[in-house]
């Protein structure tokens, strides 16, 4: 995938302490933004709506 974008919550600065995702029809893909070649999360894009509504429900994660 090559339309990667950053997060709009991105840290301080330049705004390199945060995900980036890229899409598709099928699937959305994520990576850490400091480590861009390294390892690649892609997930249907279902499976990512469940894991973004499960990290808006949890307390930790706000």
């Amino acid at each position: 995938m090559d339309n990667w974008r950053k997060s709009s919550h991105s840290g301080g600065g330049d705004g390199n302490e945060c995900v980036e995702i890229a899409t598709s029809p099928t699937h959305v893909s994520i990576r850490d933004s400091k480590a861009p070649t390294r390892a690649t999360l892609t997930l249907p894009t279902p499976a990512f709506t469940t894991f973004l509504d499960t990290l808006k429900h949890t307390p930790e994660t706000r």
